[in-house]
């Protein structure tokens, strides 16, 4: 029949000759590919052979804490970790982002493309000069702004001078926190409740509020909280209160803000090494930091921050909003 083909459905086109030569080469290129897999294994193993295992070195420090005095230091730079431009022009507000999961989370932010200001105390100002160097480094603008969150008044503040700096306010990060271990309830003062809840709670509630006049649709906030929240501790009553509080605070946030198409989404990690732990037990306790996860060790910033991208990137995560993730070095039972 005129204008029928006699090839089969599928069948490849042009020369036998050049299909031969281009499958030829395809196969010539197989080893090299097959090579840059192996070597990109290979280095994603020994990056994690380098995290550090139970037991740690002993150590304490006093309240806030520093990460530059952490033996071994915090693994925040994330070297693997290759950006997509997910947050290009985005501003980012991070509270607790001088060190920490903080930290980690506004270097890869800007590597994303994103603009951070961070909040934190003052008496963290040697971790903030260090985390606004390496946002510089990843070729973006850092806004250090020191203060409590506990503050309603700097809360407001903070959030108007990262607009007023950085131009706009797409991410919001809650991430700012207070813990100290207690033995008995007996031992935790009235001063150490309302401090936990100032902080991890009101500090959330505070920052949202006043961050949601300037964010528009497809703006994002994360909030971070904890396994303690999902399954308590006994030795931490208040801060498991207030992490309970946050993932609840959450998912209603989210029911919210829904409609005006503002996602809010929670990250709640297992142990992981910050400054917040060693100034908030003993030493000794310290030493045993993460040994009881599967993994039998706590986790490096940098293996968190990842989620935190996930969460505010529109291309990643543009469908979930009012979540809980965990990430708990292996353990799978939450709650």
């Amino acid at each position: 029949m005129a204008g029928k083909s006699d090839k089969k459905a599928g069948a490849p086109a042009g020369d036998p000759s050049e299909q031969a030569s281009a499958m030829s080469a395809s196969a010539a290129a197989a080893p090299a590919r097959g090579a840059r897999r192996g070597e990109t294994a290979q280095r994603e193993v020994d990056r994690q052979e380098q995290y550090p295992q139970a037991p740690l070195p002993k150590q304490h420090q006093d309240t806030p804490g520093l990460e530059k005095k952490l033996e071994p230091r915090p693994m925040y730079d994330a070297p693997l970790y290759r950006a997509a431009g997910k947050l290009t022009g985005k501003v980012a507000l991070i509270t607790g982002g001088d060190s920490g999961i903080g930290r980690a989370v506004a270097v890869l932010y800007a590597r994303e493309g994103a603009d951070v200001a961070i909040v934190y105390l003052k008496e963290e100002q040697p971790d903030a000069e260090e985390t606004k160097a390496s946002v510089e480094a990843e070729g973006r603008r850092c806004v250090l702004i020191p203060g409590d969150v506990t503050d309603a008044k700097f809360c407001q503040e903070a959030v108007e001078r990262a607009v007023r700096e950085l131009g706009a306010l797409d991410v919001l990060v809650n991430n700012a926190a207070f813990q100290r271990n207690v033995k008995s309830i007996d031992e935790l003062t009235d001063e150490q409740w309302d401090r936990t809840f100032k902080t991890n709670i009101y500090g959330y509630f505070r920052m949202t509020k006043s961050a949601l006049k300037h964010m528009k649709p497809g703006a994002a906030i994360i909030n971070t909280g904890s396994i303690t929240g999902l399954e308590g501790s006994k030795d931490l009553l208040d801060y498991s209160a207030t992490k309970g509080a946050i993932h609840a605070f959450t998912k209603s946030l989210a029911q919210n803000l829904v409609e005006k198409k503002i996602r809010v989404n929670c990250v709640a990690p297992g142990p992981v090494w910050t400054p917040l732990n060693p100034q908030a037990k003993p030493a000794e306790e310290v030493e045993k930091f993460g040994a009881d996860t599967p993994m039998k060790r706590p986790g490096q910033p940098e293996e968190i921050a990842p989620s935190y991208v996930f969460f505010a990137s529109n291309a990643d995560s543009s469908y979930i909003t009012g979540e809980v993730l965990t990430l708990l070095g292996g353990q799978t039972v939450a709650g």
